[in-house]
């Protein structure tokens, strides 16, 4: 599984997060009603970089800790900010070899929570599946093939229908069961074309029950779509999904018959 933090970035969000809880609770010592936000001056270009740099680099790891509080990880600030001064006044408590062999500890111990995190959410993934396919194959309208795969006619066309080794062009919109849409053709305003065979099972299945101009709902079990690994950021691991799918034309058979002629 993919590392989450490396070794230096959790070090350097540590720190960071630190550094701004420290200013929040001197900001609180003080009696005077807080003071309008007011822009900073500098004394010079390299002042102004420095600040820069700082904020870039907070803006850029300021989910970090969310994500460890996530995984159940709670950074103490007060050891943070005392390791901070003491190694930059060069009176560390940690040689290079333990920061190195206790920050390699964390980073196994995140990937181990993050784990079993991904395999709660992939277990209960499934689970709405399986009941969301449950309820939706009592529906009025809604077919179900032998592998399991749903689907419903919204328009049925009149033409040809493809094989799995045909190329076919379609317009489609996918979502998850809860209705959040992952892609869609129709908002990029074009058709796609692939190979019918280099598709989810649930695709290259469910095309070929479909004529060309026609237009159809397609339930997909996790195991005819992305399976536990899921897809990308937006599908996760053993999610059901719905497409909608129009079969716009099938190029690979007008190309065969164009050489016949």
């Amino acid at each position: 599984m993919r590392t989450l933090f490396k070794i230096g970035l959790v070090s350097a969000a540590v720190a960071l997060a630190g550094c701004q809880e420290q200013a929040k609770t001197e900001d609180t010592k003080t009696e005077a009603a807080p003071a309008a936000a007011e822009t900073p001056t500098w004394a010079n270009e390299d002042q102004q970089t420095a600040y820069a740099l700082g904020a870039s680099f907070a803006e850029n790891l300021a989910g970090s800790f969310e994500q460890l509080k996530e995984l159940g990880i709670e950074i103490d600030n007060t050891i943070v900010l005392k390791a901070i001064g003491d190694h930059l006044n060069g009176n560390g408590k940690m040689s290079a070899e333990e920061m190195t062999s206790t920050l390699q500890a964390f980073d196994q111990r995140i990937n181990k929570l993050a784990q079993e995190k991904q395999a709660a959410e992939t277990a209960a993934a499934k689970a709405e599946g399986v009941a969301f396919l449950a309820e939706n194959a009592k529906k009025d309208g809604v077919k179900v093939t032998e592998s399991g795969l749903q689907y419903k006619v919204i328009t049925e066309g009149t033409g040809a229908k493809p094989a799995a080794t045909d190329t076919v062009e379609v317009h489609y919109r996918g979502t998850l069961i809860d209705g959040t849409e992952f892609d869609s053709s129709y908002k990029r305003g074009e058709t796609i074309q692939f190979p019918l065979n280099g598709v989810i099972k649930g695709w290259t299945e469910g095309l070929q029950l479909m004529t060309v101009g026609s237009k159809y709902e397609l339930y997909i079990p996790s195991e005819l779509g992305y399976g536990e690994r899921g897809a990308g950021q937006s599908i996760p691991g053993n999610a059901a999904l719905v497409f909608e799918v129009e079969l716009v034309s099938i190029p690979s058979q007008e190309v065969e018959q164009d050489a016949e002629k």
